[in-house]
């Protein structure tokens, strides 16, 4: 096909309004941000352009409309799309279809067919063979996409790659829909600027963040529904350890304890998948196609889950467990489909795009803010106005965190200053990220490896997380009062959401109050009465008793150790680092009482 033929191709399949129209999809407007971001790019026609949209908001409309821009206006005459994924690398072949842009997603070498106008290859494929595709550019202007750039970091080589293939090419629209990674190495074609403190960050062209996408009716509302509950487990030494989920502890503690609630054979995971099956069925009432996605850790874990769906709904969930040509049929048939479960092994936010995802259950222990924020764009992305999203979670101090700053958004910084004992909660990013990101054709066994074994756990039904706020008060799983907050209906605009919730835990709050004492067998207190205690509070907290009884050993003269063994002694429970805060509260009060006495 020549450049005029080819550009004649595109302005044909244009609304004649173009570009004030998407040319694909719902063949609406442009949304407001598409269009602003549009016109800024219309008018700077910058060689890099980097948009920062929350996911759900219409990033690939955005950069077709624009390929098909800058084709029709003869900048480019080819376009080549980076994906992180084969499944994603797929679907965006099939959206330019749509438009009237051809590419070709399984272009390996070679000269490219004549009836393509360009290809759609991942990173990974470009970091095999990065000469191959600068080749390509070299010859004929190039508009490269890049996906959620962030991926062009995620190994140096596919970094160094991307630069390599891509320095010659026309122009470069990058792309994100989450916050940058949290390393220091900088991300190709991305613009740093030095704020007044020295330190480079990443600097973007156009941004569109949640929180104004969820005022526009663009993105979903998310309700978290949190679930804490008994755990028990034994450790490497033998050990039986209990604890409740959303109790102060260690992070280690944290970590056992939450992948003992994960443990298909204990009772959490059934109590929250019951509970997260009926809350699809009431969202199915407004939303008659709504589905479900768990992400699990593992596939020995999905193969579990989705017996304990099929045993619970009495209907077979979808299995996804690799990022394979099989697997990337499984989610296209689901997306069609309307079926209501699916359950996919640690797939993060890039390989699964299917729209009428509406309940989610959070079933991985990788904590890392990335991830939490790819995990939960697969429930965001709205359809029509007063669509709700609720994920379901366990009382973990870093979700609850996450979750509870859906709206911030975040540069990537160079030059990050490194202080003496700081705690970074995206210092761990990286690594499990490119775990989350490997392609997994088979067990690692590495839940083998670990020290641990969980032996039981229950559910309790914990809190509700939505706009920054938290409401409920403890309840058993299938009770009145957990019902009265799965019930919640799935067409609600955001304020609703917010008003209902509120008149919810009033009511929860009139009926514990009517009780009598001795029925209270859970913790009778608001949400927002009950803060989960961080690692970074246990922390300072066992930093303070280490103050302490140095303080108290010039005192007494005897040995730090000692006075720790009769702290333990005194008080009970285990070593300081395996001490709950309220061990620690309790020891710090009993070394300030010794020292006042000696005074």
């Amino acid at each position: 096909m020549t450049t005029t033929a080819s550009s004649a191709s595109h302005s044909h399949h244009l609304s004649p309004a173009f570009p004030g129209r998407a040319p694909w999809g719902t063949a609406g407007k442009l949304r407001a941000w598409q269009q602003g971001a549009m016109e800024k790019y219309i008018q700077a026609q910058p060689r890099d352009f980097l948009a920062v949209a929350t996911p759900g908001a219409g990033k690939t409309t955005f950069a077709l409309t624009l390929a098909s821009w800058l084709l029709h206006h003869h900048v480019v005459q080819q376009v080549t799309v980076v994906a992180p994924t084969e499944h994603l690398k797929k679907q965006w072949a099939e959206a330019a279809a749509r438009i009237g842009i051809k590419l070709d997603p399984e272009y390996s070498a070679g000269p490219l067919g004549r009836e393509y106008d360009g290809v759609a290859v991942t990173y990974a494929g470009v970091g095999v063979r990065p000469m191959l595709h600068r080749n390509r550019v070299e010859q004929r202007k190039t508009l490269v996409i890049l996906d959620e750039i962030h991926h062009a970091g995620d190994s140096k080589s596919w970094g160094e790659a991307c630069l390599e293939a891509f320095e010659p090419a026309t122009r470069r629209l990058a792309l994100t829909g989450t916050p940058f990674r949290s390393d220091t190495n900088p991300i190709p074609f991305v613009t740093y600027e030095e704020g007044d403190d020295g330190i480079r960050r990443s600097s973007a062209d156009y941004t569109y963040g949640y929180g104004s996408a969820l005022a526009d009716g663009v993105v979903r509302p998310v309700i978290f529904m949190s679930y804490s509950g008994n755990m028990r487990w034994r450790t490497k030494a033998g050990d039986e350890i209990a604890a409740r989920l959303g109790e102060p502890m260690t992070k280690d503690a944290i970590s056992q304890a939450w992948r003992t609630a994960l443990d298909p054979r204990g009772e959490w995971m059934p109590s929250v998948l019951r509970a997260a099956d009926q809350r699809l069925t009431e969202v199915r009432k407004a939303i008659p196609d709504a589905g479900a996605l768990v992400i699990a850790s593992d596939q020995e874990s999905a193969r579990a889950y989705a017996k304990l769906i099929r045993d619970i709904t009495g209907h077979k969930a979808t299995l996804v467990l690799s990022d394979d040509a099989g697997a990337s049929k499984r989610i296209d048939d689901f997306s069609a489909s309307d079926d209501r479960w699916m359950v996919a092994v640690r797939m993060v936010s890039e390989g699964v795009d299917v729209p009428r995802l509406a309940v989610g259950v959070y079933a991985t222990t990788i904590s890392t803010p990335l991830f939490f924020a790819q995990a939960v764009g697969r429930f965001v992305r709205s359809r029509r106005r007063g669509e709700t999203a609720s994920v379901f979670l366990p009382t973990v101090p870093d979700l609850l965190g996450f979750a509870n700053e859906m709206e911030r958004e975040r540069d990537h910084v160079l030059d990050k200053p490194k202080k003496e004992g700081e705690e970074d909660p995206y210092a761990e990013s990286e690594k499990e990220m490119d775990e989350a990101n490997k392609q997994q054709d088979e067990d690692t066994g590495e839940q083998d490896m670990l020290p641990f074994e969980a032996l039981e756990s229950d559910a309790v039904f914990d809190r509700v997380m939505y706009n920054g706020a938290e409401f409920g008060m403890q309840a058993h799983p299938g009770s009145e009062e957990e019902q009265d907050y799965l019930g919640i209906p799935g067409l609600l605009e955001p304020d609703q959401v917010q008003l209902l919730l509120q008149k919810r835990q009033a009511r929860q709050i009139a009926h514990s109050k009517k009780k009598p004492a001795e029925e209270a067998d859970l913790l009778e207190l608001p949400a927002e009465r009950r803060p989960v205690v961080s690692h970074k509070e246990m922390m300072e907290l066992r930093k303070k008793l280490n103050t302490l009884v140095g303080a108290y050993v010039h005192q007494s003269g005897k040995p730090h150790g000692v006075i720790h063994t009769e702290l333990r002694r005194v008080c009970g429970g285990p070593p300081s680092a395996e001490a709950t805060a309220g061990q620690l509260r309790q020891r710090i009060a009993k070394v300030q009482e010794w020292a006042t006495r000696m005074r």
